[in-house]
């Protein structure tokens, strides 16, 4: 196995990961992976995986590619699956298919796999470089890869706010703070997610619905997984009726949590429903929870050029006593969305 990095290489993996991105909002909880097959430098065959329980991107790819894959080099954005899921294993497929070098952008944790497609491919003879655009293939699937490695899902907290970082007037009134255009954008976060938390305070004042009905996802909002729905309510004030008044305890598979263990909940997301992207949008109570907990992995907030004033209601409850308790991020990314400014953070 060689790693390189050579233009030619990286140009025909970002056309594989450009593939993968055509299953982002569909493929959960299985990864989004591409795979292109290369022919003389020319394309011949290229995929995606579309659907948990549908063929891999290399079975799509190699269909195409026909018996110009003999000899070919294939592109993937991950590596090959050397196991018998639902589907067969794709690293055989590629055997079979005659192909002659396999470019991986990065290994697949799951224990199932976790470098044996690679030793497969080996085996046959087959030419493997690793290491092409592995940021930018990874990028694609952080929940699955963090969960494969940590059985930890990866967690997302949305945050809407003014400019002096109120979320609601004191009442409670809170509709709209941001932009249709911010709000829109929120339904991507959504349709990346296995699963939304909240809690049973945002369930009352705001009776959400928190489900994915964007028709801007380059796919229909049926062919999106619907997120699992989990609300925090330790005092036991909502359950699941099909005459209640809040949307959320109509829907039978709404899960609620009632302790305040929120990592025992996260691992439970991932080893019992095999939700690996988790979004939290909550009061800031809550938020507060997952970030003084250290449970958030990327802090997205909506900022609206409006002032709300010092009565109303905070971003988040956290009270650190001095400098040194402060919570710090690095920006990742700034835009800006319609009329508002869209922050990506990381914590340090």
């Amino acid at each position: 196995m060689s790693i390189q990095n050579h233009s030619q290489d990286r140009y025909f993996m970002m056309l594989a990961i450009e593939q993968a991105k055509q299953g982002l909002y569909t493929t959960r909880p299985n990864p989004a992976v591409g795979c292109v097959i290369v022919q003389a430098d020319k394309v011949v065959g290229q995929g995606f995986h579309p659907k948990a329980g549908e063929p891999h991107a290399e079975v799509f790819a190699l269909r195409e590619a026909g018996a110009r894959a003999v000899g070919a080099t294939a592109y993937v954005t991950l590596e090959p699956c050397s196991h018998t899921g639902r589907t067969p294993p794709c690293a055989l497929a590629i055997i079979a298919a005659g192909v002659k070098r396999v470019v991986i952008a990065g290994l697949d944790p799951n224990p199932q796999v976790a470098g044996r497609g690679v030793k497969l491919l080996e085996q046959s003879g087959i030419e493997v470089t690793l290491g092409v655009l592995t940021a930018q293939a990874e990028a694609l699937n952080h929940g699955f890869l963090t969960a494969m490695r940590t059985q930890m899902p990866y967690v997302r907290l949305k945050i809407a706010t003014s400019l002096d970082g109120r979320t609601a007037m004191a009442s409670g009134e809170s509709k709209w703070i941001t932009s249709a255009a911010a709000r829109a954008d929120v339904q991507i976060l959504r349709a990346q997610s296995g699963a939304i938390i909240t809690g049973s305070e945002t369930v009352i004042a705001d009776n959400p619905q928190l489900n994915v009905r964007s028709n801007q996802l380059g796919v229909s909002p049926e062919q999106v997984p619907t997120p699992m729905v989990v609300v925090l309510d330790r005092r036991q004030r909502l359950t699941h009726s099909p005459q209640s008044d809040y949307q959320l305890c109509r829907r039978p598979d709404t899960v609620y949590w009632r302790t305040d263990d929120l990592t025992t909940l996260l691992k439970t997301l991932v080893s019992d429903y095999q939700c690996y992207d988790v979004l939290v949008e909550a009061g800031a109570s809550v938020a507060g929870s997952f970030l003084s907990q250290q449970l958030v992995d990327e802090l997205i907030v909506y900022q609206a050029p409006c002032l709300l004033g010092a009565q109303a209601r905070p971003m988040v409850e956290f009270n650190p006593l001095s400098l040194a308790q402060q919570l710090r991020f690095n920006v990742d990314s700034h835009e800006q969305i319609g009329s508002d400014l869209k922050l990506t953070l990381l914590p340090l």
